[in-house]
């Protein structure tokens, strides 16, 4: 599988300004910068729609249901290639759209639903003890040996604690 280049602002507007005042054609400034013509000609509708804040990079924007349920209707109902819909919506890419086409296709409203991410929160740890046998109080030496076993618990949860913090603070130089 293909690397996806990222292309930064400076380059994005050379290469839009270069195709707007004719240097040279559409083909021949992406062939001569290494990438397929389809991203130039995006470029330049968000250009001339936008301006020059529409080159800006626009990587990880959250977008609720209701934007989601426009964008899809509109391109059913006014038969909006997914080209026009990502100049008109200020979308990023076509994939972005066809991904919630499929999700929509799927699952329906829910498949438009923003994903929780990440590691579900675990309130309390589960720690898995024998039952008691009986009900009779407990002598020295057996409560002894459950504060044992707690604090050995203890322990461990904040041996995982330190080594979480630690891989985080090494994740952020």
């Amino acid at each position: 599988m293909l690397k996806r280049n990222k292309y930064d602002y400076a380059f994005r507007l050379r290469c839009v300004e270069a195709a707007i005042k004719g240097q040279d054609s559409i083909k021949g400034i992406a062939n001569k910068n290494g990438f397929h013509p389809s991203n130039l000609e995006l470029w330049i509708c968000f250009y001339k729609h936008y301006g020059k804040s529409g080159l800006m990079s626009r990587v990880n924007r959250r977008y609720d249901l209701s934007f989601k349920l426009d964008v899809l209707t509109a391109i059913d109902t006014e038969q909006l290639s997914l080209r026009s819909a990502c100049v008109r919506f200020n979308i990023a890419s076509e994939s972005v759209i066809i991904n919630w086409q499929k999700a929509y296709k799927l699952n329906g409203l829910q498949g438009l639903l923003p994903k929780v991410k990440g590691r579900p929160k675990m309130d309390k740890l589960p720690i898995k003890r024998k039952p008691r046998k009986t009900a009779k109080p407990l002598t020295k030496e057996e409560e002894l040996l459950k504060e044992n076993e707690y604090l050995r618990a203890e322990n461990e949860l904040l041996k995982k604690l330190q080594a979480l913090v630690q891989t985080n603070r090494k994740q952020k130089p």
